[in-house]
Parts: structure tokens; C-alpha cells; sequence
């Protein structure tokens, strides 16, 4: 094995053991918004779309962004994952992780990623567009955020010519990203709508306003232990700045809803939510076989409690840490291998109750 091979093994060993800065939960209103995004679709003039581009051209592409992102930004210390070579346990780990997409996970063809230390950046070649540019904060940090994707764009266009249009702005393969690229979200926790089915609510105002309301894992997924993502559905006719200060105008609002609904809960509940929560961390310390949905269900009603100072010896940093580290890429790559659905259950219960039982 190549010592490049040996770095991308050690580097998968070390996600699986540790936890991205993301998810440290000491971001600005941590206990609603767990994580800001900011994505950059680009595209590299004189190349067809991935969807038009053989294999040759896949590699090509590989190779000229691979060199130009690292270019871009040599004190990011990026490691490059060669997405083609992984086993399928190793690149769905890295997407478990918000570091590449389902989509780069399961496509075909020369493809890669390069991250950053602690997991605020990461950069996506060959994924739907050329160039996927991604950064990461704990909390509600829009701002943050686009300051570092910003710079590291910028810095690859020096050596990358963007497809561009004067009228149009970037070009991207799907439409809704065509004009600044960019896609802004947050992930927020929000079980108090959830459990007083006020959630509809949101998707509605949300709608009203073009902005998409989807689960933890993007387009296509479910809203697992009440986390979702919500984000701008289209990019042409605003500038990035328009799009970021129309996220930071509405997500305070759901912010503000959300502690509402958990005060109201606090205030006419308060004996079923102690119930809730205790019940919740039982079954996650005792319990000898358990589901992912399930543990996500579990570990939102204590990160809820904990939110509340209902739970005061656990830290959301780490209960955000075990909604990744339950995952079944993370599982199987800290067991070393492939394991049954039955055989998941049983090592995920093995590993709460080794993370929890002695807290």
C-alpha cells in the first residue's frame, strides 16, 4: 500500500474516533442550530458537465482541481480521499459525516474530496457540478461560514477558470443552483415543534419564502430525531450576501419559536417531559440491542433535556458526537468490518452504554 493509502486509512481511522469541530456545540444559539453551511457550486469553463463526461475527462478534472484547491489554500492542511477507491462502509462514513454528499457517494467514475482539519471544509470533485465547496460552523455562523468559502473560491479561480455567464452568473448542471452557486443552510433540532405538531407550521412559512425544509442527510431524507436542514431552493436573481441575510432573518425566528414551545412544555408538562427524558436515557444505557432510528428518537429527547437543564452531567457536544457515531458506516468502521443489521444493533447498544452508562 502506497503512502498515500496508508494516510487515507489513518485519516478514515481517526474520524471514526473522534468528532468533527462542527459538532461541538459551543456555536452561537448551539441549542437549536446545530451546524451553518455554506456550499458552493462551480463548474471549470472548456469541460462538459459530469453528467456528459466520460471517465477520461472525470480523471482530468480530478487531477486539475485536485492541485488547484490544494494550491488555493496550502495552510488548510486538505487531505484528498479518492472517493473511487474507497469501500462503500468508508465513503458512506464520510457521508454519515456531512463531508461529501449521498450523491458523490454512490455515483460512478473518478471522484474525490478534500477536508480540512476539523472538519469545517470540504471540497467535493466530480460530484453533480466539477467543484463542490463546502464549509462548516457549530451553531448559527452564516457569516463565518461564507468568509472561508469566499476566500478559498476566490483563491481557486486563480488557477481555475469558472464556466461563467455575464447575464447568468455560474453556471451549474442543475438549474436552481445557476447564478451565485450558492446553497446556505442550517441544521436545527426542533423536537418541541415536533412533539406539539407545530412543525407543519414551519414548512409552510418556510415554503412561502423559497426556502426548503428537508432532513438530516439533504434532498431525499427523512428528518431523523427531529433535525432539519433548511435552505435557499434557488440562487439566480440575489446576491450571496441577499441570500445569507435572508437565512439570518428567518432562522431566529424558528429559533425563537422553538424555545417557546420548550418553555410552554416546561411550564404544562413538566412531569410527562421529566418522564420523556428519563425514560429516553434509560433505554439508552440498558439497553442490549437498538435501531439507528430509534437512538436518533432517544438521543434528541436528551439533548432536549439537556437543553432544558433537565439533564446537567452530559454535554451537547457529546450527545452530537453519538447521533454520528451510532451511524452504521461509523459502527462497522470502528468494529473493523461488515456487520448484520441484527449485529449493528447490538454493538450500537454496546457503544451508548460504553459512551453513556458511565456518565
Amino acid at each position: 500500500m502506497s503512502t498515500e493509502e496508508d494516510q487515507v486509512v489513518e485519516f478514515l481511522d481517526g474520524l471514526a474516533r473522534s468528532s468533527g469541530a462542527w459538532l461541538s456545540g459551543d456555536g452561537p444559539d448551539a441549542d437549536i442550530v446545530v451546524s451553518s453551511r455554506i456550499r458552493l457550486a462551480r463548474n471549470i469553463a472548456g469541460f462538459p458537465f459530469i453528467s456528459r463526461a466520460d471517465d477520461d475527462v472525470r480523471l482530468r478534472l480530478v487531477e486539475t482541481l485536485r492541485t488547484a484547491v490544494t494550491s488555493a489554500a496550502p495552510e488548510r492542511n486538505l487531505q484528498f480521499v479518492n472517493v473511487a477507491m474507497l469501500e462503500e462502509i468508508d465513503s458512506q462514513l464520510l457521508m454519515e459525516r456531512q463531508l461529501i454528499s449521498r450523491e458523490l457517494a454512490d455515483t460512478d467514475g473518478p471522484r474525490g474530496v478534500l477536508i480540512g482539519p476539523g472538519e469545517h471544509v470540504s471540497v467535493m470533485i466530480n460530484e453533480e457540478d466539477h467543484l463542490r465547496i463546502q464549509v462548516l460552523q457549530s451553531g448559527f455562523a452564516l457569516q463565518e461560514c461564507w468568509e472561508i468559502a469566499d476566500a478559498l473560491d476566490t483563491g481557486i479561480e486563480a488557477s481555475a477558470t469558472y464556466a461563467f455567464d455575464e447575464e447568468l452568473g455560474y453556471l451549474t448542471a442543475c438549474p436552481t443552483n445557476v447564478g451565485t452557486g450558492i446553497r446556505v443552510s442550517v441544521m436545527v433540532h426542533l423536537p418541541g415543534l415536533r412533539m406539539t405538531r407545530e412543525i407543519q407550521k414551519v414548512n409552510q412559512a418556510a415554503q412561502k419564502i423559497n426556502l426548503a425544509v428537508r432532513g438530516l442527510y439533504g434532498e431525499g431524507s427523512q428528518a431523523l430525531g427531529d433535525f432539519f436542514q433548511i435552505s435557499n431552493q434557488m440562487t439566480l436573481g440575489c446576491s450571496e450576501q441577499e441570500l445569507i441575510e435572508n437565512m439570518t432573518e428567518v432562522i431566529p425566528q424558528i429559533i425563537g419559536y422553538e424555545r417557546r414551545v420548550r418553555e410552554l412544555l416546561v411550564r404544562e408538562n413538566r412531569q410527562s417531559l421529566d418522564d420523556k427524558i428519563a425514560r429516553a436515557r434509560a433505554i439508552l444505557t440498558g439497553a442490549r440491542s437498538i435501531s439507528s432510528d430509534e437512538t436518533m428518537h432517544l438521543l434528541s429527547n436528551l439533548r432536549m433535556g439537556i437543553n432544558l437543564g433537565i439533564v446537567d452531567d452530559i454535554s451537547i457536544g457529546d450527545v452530537n458526537a453519538l447521533f454520528v457515531h451510532t451511524q452504521p458506516s461509523h459502527l462497522q468502521r470502528l468494529h473493523g468490518g461488515p456487520l448484520k443489521t441484527a449485529e449493528r444493533n447490538a454493538a450500537r447498544a454496546s457503544y451508548l452504554r460504553s459512551c453513556l452508562g458511565s456518565v
